[in-house]
């Protein structure tokens, strides 16, 4: 199975936007709307104008799976939006992990020595995932003053690039 993994833009919201609230809804129940996340109606002004980006991962034209980098500042960027759809997770596929390298590939290509996220607690799989790729679990009160927090976050990472 063949998977690319591409850089997304406005163009491409309406699949983002399904793919996103499906699987926060849906799967793991929280409660959250597309209003809780104007974001994902301005892709190009809230990710890539300020030096971040927006990647997807796409089986023939179908969006599988995605993840975002918000650059907050010279050196330090926000992980967001790392989801892949049910189906296509697992090592089998390793669609997470190559959407993952590749937003790292890019922080590095750009100067981004300092990443960030926020999680919700209820994401186990997601928190192993990135504790197996050198994050460490910090406490809210260590984010950066200029991190942009999602209301629904509750545990933190962070990691240095270089």
């Amino acid at each position: 199975m063949t998977v690319d993994i591409k850089e997304v833009s406005n163009s491409n919201e309406n699949q983002i936007t399904e793919l996103i609230l499906n699987i926060q809804k849906n799967e793991f129940n929280i409660s959250i709307s597309i209003e809780d996340q104007p974001d994902l109606l301005a892709i190009e002004d809230f990710y890539i104008s300020n030096g971040g980006n927006f990647f997807g991962a796409f089986k023939d034209d179908e969006l599988v799976g995605t993840i975002a980098l918000v650059k907050f500042d010279n050196n330090s960027g926000a992980i967001r939006k790392m989801f892949v759809k049910k189906e296509f997770r697992g090592k089998e596929f390793n669609i997470a992990q190559n959407l993952f390298d590749v937003l790292i590939d890019y922080c590095h290509r750009n100067g981004i020595d300092n990443v960030f996220l926020g999680t919700v607690s209820v994401l186990k799989a997601a928190q192993r995932f990135y504790e197996r790729n050198g994050f460490e679990i910090i406490e809210k009160n260590q984010l950066p003053d200029k991190f942009p927090v999602m209301g629904s976050d509750d545990v933190f990472f962070s990691i240095k690039l270089n």
